[in-house]
Order: structure tokens, then C-alpha cells, then sequence
């Protein structure tokens, strides 16, 4: 979770993350982890800015080969 989406982020006057967001993708996250232990797996869940966050844990992990994302589309006025 980035906090800069969750902190003085707006959009027309509006917060990016207001409570009822904040509540669906913590459910789906936590619903995301239940499913996925039941599988056999994990899911990892951090705090911080990306960035940091995800060289954090490469150095970490140590063997990593490869590195997925994505980036949130923005709107051009």
C-alpha cells in the first residue's frame, strides 16, 4: 500500500482513497491472501512507497530473476 494514495491525495477536490475504497481493497486483499493460502501459497502485503519497497525485498529474496508491475493509468487534461 502506497501512502501517498491514502494521504493528502485529491482529484477535483476529492480524496483518491476515501474510506469505502480503502474498506473494499482491504476485504479484497485479505480475501486475495485466504484464497491464495488455501492454495498452498502466500501473498505479501507492505506499506511504504513502491520504489522502496520493492527493492526491499529483492535484496530480501536475494535470487530474484524478475520483477513484475504495473502502472496506474492517469488521466491528461
Amino acid at each position: 500500500f502506497d501512502p501517498r494514495h491514502y494521504l493528502s491525495t485529491h482529484c477535483y477536490g476529492f480524496p483518491k482513497t476515501g474510506p469505502h475504497r480503502l474498506r473494499f481493497l482491504l476485504e479484497s486483499v485479505k480475501d486475495l491472501r485466504e484464497t491464495l493460502k488455501k492454495k498452498g501459497s502466500t501473498l505479501v502485503v507492505r506499506k511504504g512507497k513502491p520504489e522502496d519497497v520493492v527493492r526491499d525485498l529483492i535484496t530480501q529474496l536475494g535470487s530474484v530473476s524478475a520483477v513484475a508491475f504495473h502502472e496506474e493509468v492517469r488521466e491528461i487534461l
